[in-house]
Formats: structure tokens, sequence, C-alpha cells
């Protein structure tokens, strides 16, 4: 039996964490980061937003006297923040975190993005969804580390999940949907639960949410009742699979296509020969862009 030590020094029994994950598709892991990462990232928040790390595509113009809290009520989420910010950077990286994921993935795991959650009072939740969805893995390893970086709890809107949800490896259709609760153009549906079968996911500061890239899974609006839920998302997956993500390129076979955008944060990638590109770029996602996970 082995250990993975979180940042707050308190050890959780890697093969229990391991088990639950497997059995429900997600599970916790507290102390992923220390109060004082938490409380760095949470300044690199507001610095990533004002632009002082690089500009942000999509989002709009510092305001003259604005707060940092009216800067950030502005955001709803940045994509690939790790891309500028070493703060983020090293999240990805975090080592309880990893020990983890080589335990659910594999030995050898690779990271392909990143996304900072603002989520102000009254902002929407997401619809159901799986990440599989979004970002498809060859080898259904998709796995996501959602970091909160405030307390998440029902009334700000913390995930919820559909326990289970991701034995069947089956991707459920998608349509477009209009509602007002929910950020994203896009949902799962025809799937065998129901919403009264989800169970919501409340964790403190600096506790990660580990879960399979086929779990379905959903947050709903900040109530407006106690201010911010930040979190801090990355996805990873076994790097022995490639990665058909994004349009394919001219000339390359489908069944050959790998998106080489990526952080290894454990173990050796076999594809190491094929080298790195630096592609994705800090955007804003606004409102009903289209998708939960791009």
């Amino acid at each position: 039996m082995t250990t993975v030590t979180t940042a707050t020094g308190q050890p959780a029994t890697t093969t229990d964490l391991v088990d639950r994950y497997h059995r429900d598709g997600f599970v916790v892991l507290p102390g992923a980061l220390g109060p004082a990462e938490v409380e760095e990232l949470r300044e690199e928040a507001v610095r990533l937003c004002r632009g002082d790390l690089a500009e942000i595509g999509g989002a709009a113009g510092p305001v003259p006297g604005e707060s940092d809290e009216d800067l950030l009520r502005r955001f709803l989420c940045v994509h690939y923040p790790h891309k500028v910010s070493e703060v983020a950077a090293r999240a990805m990286h975090a080592p309880a975190v990893v020990a983890l994921l080589t335990q659910v993935i594999g030995p050898n795991v690779k990271s392909m993005q990143s996304m900072l959650f603002v989520k102000s009072e009254g902002k929407p939740g997401q619809p159901w969804h799986q990440d599989e969805y979004f970002i498809p893995t060859r080898d259904r390893s998709l796995t996501a580390a959602w970091i909160a970086l405030d307390d998440a709890t029902v009334e700000n809107g913390c995930l919820w999940v559909l326990p289970g949800s991701h034995r069947r490896g089956v991707l459920y259709p998608a349509r477009d949907q209009d509602d007002d609760e929910f950020d994203c153009s896009v949902e799962a549906y025809d799937f065998p639960y129901q919403d009264d079968d989800a169970v919501p996911v409340e964790v403190p500061a600096g506790a990660a949410v580990i879960f399979n890239g086929y779990l379905l899974h959903r947050s709903l609006r900040n109530s407006g009742r106690h201010g911010f839920r930040r979190a801090l998302v990355h996805h990873y997956m076994s790097a022995e699979s490639l990665l058909p993500w994004r349009a394919v390129p001219d000339n390359v076979h489908v069944g050959m296509h790998d998106f080489r955008d990526i952080v290894m944060v454990a173990g050796e990638d076999p594809y190491a020969y094929k080298g790195v590109e630096d592609i994705s770029r800090p955007l804003s996602r606004p409102d009903k862009d289209g998708g939960c996970d791009r």
C-alpha cells in the first residue's frame, strides 16, 4: 500500500483513492495545494486578467480605477494560463496530483490544457457534459484535475457528478441548448441517469477533484451570495496515446493525427521524436461560446 503526500502534509492512501476513482469516476484529493499556493494563484489570476502577463485574446482592456474584484467579475474563464504564468505552470505539476495520476493513468502522463475559472456572483454553470467529447483520446485516458481556489459549495456553484457514469465508456449525444443557467451552448443528453442521481462535490480551497473524461458532470449558477468560485483545471492523459485534437493538418492521416502542444508531467514521452509545438495562446472565453472545454 502506498500513499500520496498532500501539500498540507497529510497522507492519503493511494489504493483507496484509486479504487474510488475507478468505481465512481471521481475522487477528492484534499490538500493538493497548500494555502500559500492557493493564495499565490488567486493573486496571479488578477495579474493574468489585467493583462500583466500577456495579452489575453478576447478580453477587454483595463478599466481605469477598476478594483481587482470588479476586474475578475468581467471574466468567466481564461484558457491556457500555464502558457504565460509560471505559477499556473507549477500547479500543473502539483506533486500530489501527479502522483495520483500515475496510478490511474499510467507512469507516462502529459497535459494539453489548463483553464482558470473565475465564476463570480450570478455567473452561470455548465450543463451536463463529458470531457472526452471535447478532448478525445485514443485510449480513453483523459483525466481532469479540478483544483478549488475558493471553498466550492452548492451555493456558489460547485461541481455535480453522476457517480459511475464513466464506466460504460460511452460518449452520449450532444445538442445545442440555450438555458441561461449554463454558459456552454452544447449539452449531453439521452443518458440513463436522472438529475436526482447527481451528487454535489463540495470541497475546500486547495482540494482537487480528479475525474475521468467519461464522467458526466455539470455545475450550477453561483447564487451571488458567496463571492467567487475560482478553480484551476488541468486535463491530462497517457503519453502513449496520440491526441487527435483540433483540425487534422493537410497531408496527415486522421489515424496518425497527434496534437503536440503538450506538457509532460510524469515519465517519458514515447513520441518525443515529433517534438513539441507552441500553438495555443491564452484567451478569455465569453458566455455561450459553444463548448465547455475548448
